[in-house]
């Protein structure tokens, strides 16, 4: 973010309003002695102020409270904001929605910081930051500094929106998420509860009763599951940590002695398998995923998991067969659409190989492995 916030803040300047827009706006008054920041166009004359209008200000305005949100001024460009177009913060939230939802992450991003300058004190904001980090740390291969940097932001917006007064019960819920997909079911545990408690004396109607009652039954579930299959035993929570340092071995040998006691949890075979198919086990990982996928655990990693240890072992329709179960449960998986491209260019198939990169970078311009295999396709063709 910080080489987009320094562009940004190159473009912009600081300026007197002409004379013609020196006006009250409503019970506004527009302040001539203070200079307001203009966001100019690369190769623009900013001494032209032929074209200059509101709507300009206002975008200057925005890109200073999200990315200076203490500037000396930000009291005065919110009041601004709010006086020249009072119904700014549902457009821009829709409008960051919507981006976050078509893969602009950018776009998103930058609406979310504005608002999250523009309404000092609200936790939705900050909320819809940590989600839009988590849903693109997500989509970015699993072991990356990238996937690391939004897991942070992430991790600090969750922090900071649930330390709010007035946090609103659906952070609990996404927090809980967030922690569960990452294997710390003892912080996931503690945030469904908190869910539950708050949803049950919560008086914010944003969301319909059949909604809030559908994932209070979903938080009700995953408690009841991760109490039910001990996962917050200190082998599987090793195990785990011991993949993301990438001590596989090591992570073997917990998650092994982990199933000798709960060989049923198909979190543990998951887990098992991961190691293996990161240490190149293919044959092993293909088994522990198999596993896990009859003892209920199908879902579109393990699905992908699976794939691509059959891929390395040379079955590929049968990786193809998965790959396109796991994109039938989740259509916008950019992961398992870039395997799918490598498993085509495997079967010596580069049209329709190029057909799923492109599609990866749609969702992910800057997607690793899509742009490698096009540039290598790109190079020979």
């Amino acid at each position: 973010m910080s080489d987009r916030k320094n562009r940004t803040l190159e473009n912009i300047y600081f300026i007197e309003l002409p004379e013609d827009l020196h006006r009250q706006i409503g019970d506004f008054a527009v302040d001539p002695n203070r200079k307001l920041p203009i966001e100019f166009p690369p190769g623009s004359d900013p001494s032209d102020r032929t074209s200059l209008s509101w709507e300009m200000i206002v975008a200057g305005m925005l890109k200073i409270l999200a990315y200076v949100p203490e500037h000396e001024d930000s009291e005065y460009f919110r009041s601004f904001i709010n006086h020249v177009k009072p119904g700014i913060v549902e457009e821009l939230t829709e409008t960051g929605v919507l981006k976050a939802r078509n893969g602009d992450f950018a776009i998103a991003e930058e609406i979310f910081l504005a608002l999250r300058g523009l309404l000092p004190g609200n936790p939705l904001p900050i909320l819809n930051l940590a989600l839009l980090y988590e849903q693109t740390a997500d989509a970015e291969p699993e072991v990356s500094d990238r996937a690391a940097e939004l897991e942070d932001r992430a991790f600090a917006c969750y922090r900071e929106v649930l330390a709010h007064d007035q946090a609103p019960a659906e952070a609990s819920f996404n927090a809980g998420f967030f922690f569960l997909k990452r294997h710390n079911h003892e912080r996931a545990l503690e945030l469904f509860r908190r869910f539950l408690n708050e949803s049950e004396n919560d008086g914010d109607t944003s969301e319909s009763d059949d909604d809030t009652d559908r994932k209070r039954g979903e938080a009700q579930r995953i408690i009841n599951e991760i109490e039910s299959r001990n996962l917050t035993d200190r082998l599987f929570k090793e195990a785990y940590d011991y993949i993301k340092l990438g001590r596989e071995d090591e992570a073997i040998e917990r998650i092994t002695r982990f199933l000798d006691t709960h060989p049923d949890i198909w979190n543990g075979w998951f887990l098992l398998g991961w190691a293996q198919r990161r240490k190149e086990m293919y044959t092993e990982g293909r088994y522990s995923f198999e596993k896990a996928l009859e003892l209920g655990g199908r879902n579109p990693d393990t699905l992908n998991e699976l794939a691509i240890c059959l891929m390395e072992i040379g079955e590929l329709a049968e990786s193809l067969r998965r790959l396109h179960e796991a994109l039938a449960v989740e259509p916008e998986n950019t992961k398992v659409m870039s395997n799918m491209g490598v498993v085509h260019l495997k079967q010596g198939e580069p049209a329709e190989a190029l057909a799923y990169f492109h599609a990866v970078l749609e969702y992910d311009p800057e997607d690793p492995v899509a742009l490698h295999f096009l540039q290598e396709l790109e190079s020979e063709g």
